[in-house]
C-alpha cells in the first residue's frame, strides 16, 4: 500500500483549519491509519504524511505559523520526501504573497501570489457572481509530467468539489499547475510539486470525491510518476 513502513498522518495544529473535520475524513477513508492532530514538531516530523490545513485570515495563519516555527518544519518535511498535502489556506499560505490584510508575504515555498477576486464579477453572460467563491464547482485536471497526477486517480474529469474563499492563486509556474478551475476567471485550484500537493477546495467537505482525494493521499507514495 505505502512506500513506508507504517501509516501515521499527522495534521499540523496550528489552531487554524477545521482541524478534526479532515482528521474524521481521514479515519473514515484510511481506517489502518494512525491520524493525529498535533503541534509537537517531533511527531509532525516522524510522521509518515503530513497535513497543513487552514480556515480564516491569511496573516493569522502566516503569523501562527511562523511563531510556533511551523515554517521551518513544513520546509523540512518536504525536504525529507514525505508527502505534504495543503489544504485552502493551508494552500494559499505556500505562495510568495497574498493582497489578502493590505498585503502580506506568505512562506514563498511555491512561486505565484494569492490575488482578491474582486468586488464585482460577472459570468460569461453578465449575471453577478458573489464573493467569496463558495459551494460547488467543477475542477479540470491537469497533467503533470505529462500524467495524470496520482491524487484524482478514481475522480472523474470535471467532478465537483466545495469551495470557501475571497483570494485565488496566481501560480507562477504553469508546469505546477495540477487542477484549474473557473469563476469568472480560470485559476488554479490545485498545485503539485514532487511530493508536495495542495489544494484550494475544501476534500473534507466535497463528499465522495473529496474522500477519494484524501484516500489516494493515505497511500500515495509521494512520486507523480
Amino acid at each position: 500500500m505505502s512506500a513506508f513502513a507504517s501509516n501515521t498522518i499527522a495534521i499540523i495544529d496550528y489552531g487554524m483549519g477545521n482541524l478534526h473535520s479532515v482528521a474524521s475524513a481521514f479515519e473514515k477513508v484510511a481506517p489502518d491509519a494512525h491520524v493525529l492532530v498535533t503541534s509537537d514538531i517531533v511527531a509532525i516530523k516522524a510522521a509518515d504524511r503530513v497535513v497543513l490545513p487552514g480556515v480564516g485570515a491569511i496573516r493569522d495563519c502566516v503569523g501562527e505559523i511562523r511563531r510556533l516555527g511551523f515554517d521551518t518544519l513544513v520546509l523540512d518535511v518536504i525536504a525529507s520526501g514525505k508527502p505534504v498535502l495543503g489544504i485552502c489556506v493551508g494552500m494559499q499560505v505556500l505562495m510568495q504573497s497574498s493582497e489578502e490584510n493590505d498585503g502580506i508575504d506568505c512562506l514563498n515555498i511555491l512561486p505565484g501570489v494569492v490575488k482578491f477576486f474582486g468586488k464585482k464579477l460577472h459570468d460569461t453572460s453578465g449575471e453577478h457572481l458573489k464573493v467569496p467563491h463558495m459551494g460547488w464547482n467543477q475542477v479540470d485536471h491537469l497533467p503533470v509530467k505529462g500524467k495524470v497526477h496520482p491524487l484524482w486517480a478514481g475522480i472523474e474529469q470535471g467532478s465537483r468539489f466545495y469551495f470557501v474563499h475571497s483570494y485565488y492563486v496566481d501560480a507562477a509556474d504553469d508546469q505546477q499547475v495540477a487542477g484549474r478551475c473557473h469563476y469568472s476567471r480560470d485559476f488554479a485550484v490545485a498545485l503539485s510539486h514532487e511530493n508536495l500537493f495542495a489544494v484550494q477546495f475544501h476534500p473534507e467537505k466535497s463528499h465522495d470525491n473529496g474522500l477519494q482525494l484524501l484516500k489516494n493521499f493515505s497511500s500515495w507514495n509521494g512520486k507523480t510518476v
